[in-house]
């Protein structure tokens, strides 16, 4: 009996003190109140016209006149959710650009509230108040509104009241003149295309390609240098347009055919993989505009869960991917062409001539719409800046103008973080250092094969002691850390992101030596697909609700990506000799060829995608299962619909014009 009465003594307790601190929480939390804001106006030193309209404002609200409430209901203010995550307390600025006289402006506030929880939280209050007050006028009446609380201003800015125009923007200017050019390009190729007789047609054997599985009996020669000059059947002019044409573009683009330039499981994955980034970065930035971001601790301690956060394996099965081709097709080539007949010299020269070739055509290829994106990017972030009620998430509308040309010369990951443009094009610069290093392990490879083994070996290495130095130096805990917690130092660096590369270089030799053919009984098979698939699901969720010692910690941030890619190339072989079973055909479905094909547009493109969809609304989004699903969905449709526009006008036009430049050698 004294026990229950203990208890309910202590209900009683706590009750109370939930009743007396809930009056405490709302009232510490009341940063600013337009009406709060209209008496305050006089003693503010405002300016005269904005003190005269907020008395006209509270004389308004006092006569419950609809102008006045809707200013006053427009504007933003703690209602609930603070310790759930809402940070974004911004009213309705659709609301507010309805009044005439009216402008929305939004406050950036730091605040503290020792009493309820020890961090300091960066809150966003939205105020629609008259248009005669400026930006200066909303400092002094938010300060004014604060008193004696525990919170700093630190910005206001007013989307109405910024001067930015889009279309002045010499950026904007130079996109405009770009897609004008393609666009009439586009047309003329296109015409040209639908006035071409069935004779003048290319004989379809030649465009066609043997798959790998077929055994790779017929060479296909990759442009490691300017071809020599040959006569071609079309006037220059006409097959120039031709490879803007959007009806034959978007004919390479949705072939069925494998192609010559990749293996038929590369499509499949390449499209999976896409899949896996756009969810990672949907995930990323839909919890940042989130008014329950506490949300993302509770999913974060769920099982599955584990998929996104270990959603950076899929950019190394971009590194695999990509020198697993890039080897794959470099010894098919050598080993069918004579490459010092087309360079027309010998020793080093004939070296030096195949790696500028093989610069020159990756410049080439990549540049044109990763160029344009980032212009894209440059000028909505700029646009998003100025207009949008949120902040962006990176400073690429201050980044890109200063430091675009890193990204051209594919350098950026060389420099802090902090002043990159385009976050996510880390891993171009790093695969594009990648490409540089292993054309010249590769060109070694072909007259000197055991001292590029070495060289291979040595730089394999070198990255896991790196990164396993860097992660052990910095206490790095990839079962509790963020995977981005060290994101200037392991996450987008060139020396720890090597082994998934390296690993795609040594599986592309294989596949070349074997012929893509390998005898292996269903023990064997069985035998490596159970293997695979436990290295595999270790990786992704094998540090689930785990604590790691410092040395565990940086030997598993050393050697998790290289393993990783290891797993993957036996996906690959298995799948590219016949042994691949229900995942081969699904990888190498003709359905999935398309989509692979505008990935890199894809890649480019989604993360403004996914900013956009969230920047330009007025509210903040409430964070839910299905809601995040159904975003992450919309963001793949809506991504590679861009992509293909993109692909069609800028990517595939080069590559056709490539191809004209540097015709295939029998």
């Amino acid at each position: 009996m004294a026990e229950s009465s203990c208890l309910v003594l202590a209900v009683l307790v706590l009750l109370a003190v939930v009743a007396a601190a809930a009056p405490d929480l709302a009232q510490q939390l009341d940063l600013f109140n337009p009406a709060r804001a209209a008496s305050d106006a006089a003693s503010a030193n405002v300016s005269l016209p904005c003190a005269q309209a907020m008395q006209a404002f509270a004389a308004g609200l006092a006569r419950h006149e609809e102008w006045a409430s809707k200013m006053y209901d427009a504007s933003g203010r703690y209602s609930a959710g603070f310790l759930w995550g809402n940070n974004y307390w911004l009213g309705s600025s659709d609301l507010c650009l309805t009044l005439e006289d009216a402008v929305f402006s939004v406050a950036r506030l730091t605040l503290d509230v020792p009493l309820i929880t020890s961090k300091t939280r960066t809150v966003h209050v939205g105020m629609c108040l008259p248009r005669s007050c400026g930006l200066s006028d909303l400092r002094l009446l938010v300060d004014a509104g604060l008193g004696q609380r525990n919170a700093s201003l630190e910005t206001v800015r007013s989307p109405q009241l910024d001067d930015y125009l889009y279309y002045t923007d010499v950026t904007f200017i130079v996109l405009a003149l770009v897609c004008g050019t393609v666009l009439a390009l586009m047309v003329a190729g296109s015409v040209l295309d639908a006035r071409k007789t069935t004779k003048e047609a290319e004989p379809a054997a030649s465009d066609a390609a043997p798959e790998c599985e077929e055994g790779g009996k017929t060479p296909i020669a990759l442009d490691v240098v300017p071809a020599a000059s040959k006569q071609r059947r079309r006037p220059p002019l006409g097959a120039v347009l031709l490879c803007f044409s959007v009806q034959r573009n978007a004919r390479a683009i949705f072939d069925q055919s494998v192609g010559g330039d990749t293996l038929a499981p590369i499509h499949g994955l390449r499209f999976l993989s896409m899949i896996w980034v756009i969810l990672g970065h949907s995930c990323i930035v839909i919890f940042k505009y989130a008014d329950n971001t506490d949300f993302r601790g509770v999913v974060e301690r769920e099982f599955l869960f584990q998929t996104i956060s270990n959603a950076a394996f899929s950019v190394d099965t971009f590194f695999f991917i990509s020198g697993l081709l890039f080897s794959f097709l470099y010894f098919r080539t050598t080993a069918k062409v004579d490459l010092n007949k087309i360079t027309r010299a010998t020793g080093i020269k004939s070296k030096a001539l195949q790696f500028v070739g093989l610069l020159a055509y990756r410049f080439s290829r990549l540049t044109a719409p990763y160029m344009f994106v980032l212009g894209v990017v440059q000028v909505s972030m700029k646009w998003f800046y100025h207009k949008s009620v949120f902040e962006p998430p990176t400073l690429d509308h201050v980044n890109c103008p200063q430091y675009w040309w890193r990204n051209l010369l594919y350098i950026n990951t060389l420099f802090p973080v902090k002043d990159m443009c385009m976050l996510w094009s880390w891993y171009l610069a790093d695969d594009t250092q990648f490409y540089v290093l292993g054309a010249l392990l590769m060109m070694v490879a072909v007259d000197r094969f055991r001292t590029a083994a070495l060289a291979f070996g040595g730089l394999m290495i070198s990255s896991w002691c790196t990164t396993a130095y860097i992660a052990f130096t910095n206490d790095h805990q990839p079962s509790q850390d963020d995977p981005l917690a060290l994101f200037d130092k392991i996450y987008d660096k060139p020396w720890t992101r090597l082994g998934p590369y390296l690993v795609g270089m040594a599986t592309g030799w294989l596949l070349f030596s074997i012929n893509c053919r390998l005898r292996l009984g269903k023990g064997g098979a069985a035998l490596g697909w159970s293997v695979c698939a436990a290295v595999m699901l270790s990786l992704l969720y094998g540090l689930y609700d785990a604590r790691l010692d410092a040395f565990t910690s940086a030997a598993y941030s050393s050697l998790s990506h290289t393993a990783w890619a290891l797993g993957t190339a036996w996906v690959i072989v298995a799948c590219s000799t016949g042994h691949g079973g229900f995942v081969g055909r699904l990888l190498s479905a003709p359905s999935l060829y398309p989509m692979s094909r505008v990935t890199y547009c894809a890649y480019l493109i989604h993360p403004l995608i996914i900013r956009m969809m969230v920047m330009y609304v007025d509210s903040p989004l409430h964070l839910a299962r299905t809601t995040v699903m159904l975003l992450f969905l919309g963001h793949v449709v809506l991504s590679y619909l861009i992509a293909f526009a993109i692909s069609v006008s800028f990517e595939a036009p080069v590559v056709a014009l490539l191809r004209l430049i540097s015709p295939k050698k029998e």
